[in-house]
């Protein structure tokens, strides 16, 4: 792979509110017939261009360098990190299997991603090349992104630790070797376990803080209440995890309530006004293609009830992987139109 030299270029300062994606996009169908390294190059491209074209301000890369055929169901983002880290079988036999599956509250998948065999390293996971790929086709600011560690560790059948909380902490430990010196504008970490089972906060946080505290870039937390074939998994409020949004050293959060009551966006005001806020105005678990005016009402929603000057980011609930990219794009467009018209922007 060529790899350019590329600078890292600041998050605009304007308007006041700014437009992001929150990180995967619909694998292109030549992509996914012809997969390529230089393939997956042009798809990112193509990504990026595609989002500034319609008006995002961070965009992301799109993760097309995760997508495997065989994980639809999650995109790669669990399989991607844990397949490639050294400690993990990814041969899974019955017996672990069926011992995962009997775990309480993992119900949400038929087997583990991996077997935890021996003490976690980096084995094969290589962060940087890829946001050096995505650093030298961006043409701009962009977003580049992690799952959360707690998130990975509840996937794994543990094999060799024989605790959660240490599992957990010895992924935050790979990861935060991995995230140092990315190029990157802002680094986000993805969590969409913790809202469901909030009794892991202390630890989700601990370890998410230490991926956070490695970096030397602007970080943002991703959370969801889960998107498996745009179904919703997790049950809980906003309300619940406020305790444990205002624990971590993150810069702003990136959070679902497009798909949300309205009842979720009160419990937000007492978030630590240190933390900018992030709202998912674009619901992507429906083919609904939102106006202009529907975006700029939600944002107003949210303004009356938190406060404008909380709000610094607007994006989807969650990544657009389950998509089809016409729909995406719509949304997309529907994004920064919606942020525009709350604005006043031309």
């Amino acid at each position: 792979m060529l790899v350019l030299k590329v600078m890292t270029r600041p998050i605009p300062s304007s308007p006041s509110i700014l437009t992001t994606t929150v990180g995967s996009y619909p694998v292109p169908d030549w992509l996914a017939a012809h997969p390529s390294e230089q393939a997956i190059i042009d798809a990112t491209r193509l990504v990026f261009a595609l989002q500034r074209q319609a008006g995002i301000d961070l965009p992301t890369d799109g993760e097309l360098y995760r997508f495997d055929v065989n994980h639809p169901d999650t995109n790669g983002m669990i399989e991607y990190f844990v397949g490639s880290m050294g400690g993990v079988s990814t041969r899974i036999g019955r017996s672990a299997s069926e011992a995962f599956r009997r775990r309480p509250g993992f119900g949400f998948r038929a087997k583990p991603a991996g077997i935890v065999v021996d003490a976690l390293s980096e084995g094969g996971l290589n962060l940087i090349d890829d946001c050096r790929r995505a650093a030298a086709v961006a043409n701009g600011p962009f977003k580049f992104t992690v799952t959360s560690p707690y998130m990975l560790a509840r996937t794994l059948f543990d094999d060799h630790y024989g605790d959660l909380e240490v599992l957990t902490l010895a992924i935050a430990d790979v990861l935060a070797e991995q995230v140092k010196g990315l190029p990157c504008s802002c680094l986000q970490i993805d969590e969409a376990n913790v809202p469901g089972n909030p009794e892991g906060a202390p630890l989700a946080a601990a370890a998410i803080n230490r991926v956070l505290d490695a970096t030397d870039v602007p970080t943002a937390v991703h959370f969801c209440f889960g998107n498996y074939g745009g179904q919703t998994i997790q049950d809980g409020t906003w309300e619940a995890l406020v305790s444990f949004l205002n624990a971590l050293h993150t810069e702003h959060l990136v959070l679902e309530l497009a798909h949300r009551p309205h009842s979720d966006l009160a419990p937000l005001a007492g978030i630590d006004p240190r933390i900018h806020l992030g709202l998912g105005v674009v619901d992507i678990k429906v083919n609904h293609v939102e106006s202009a005016d529907e975006v700029a009402a939600a944002i107003e929603r949210a303004a009356n009830e938190v406060g404008v000057e909380r709000i610094k980011y607007v994006h989807p609930d969650c990544g657009f992987w389950m998509l089809k990219r016409s729909i995406a794009d719509r949304k997309i467009e529907a994004l920064a139109r919606g942020r525009d018209r709350f604005l006043g922007l031309p």
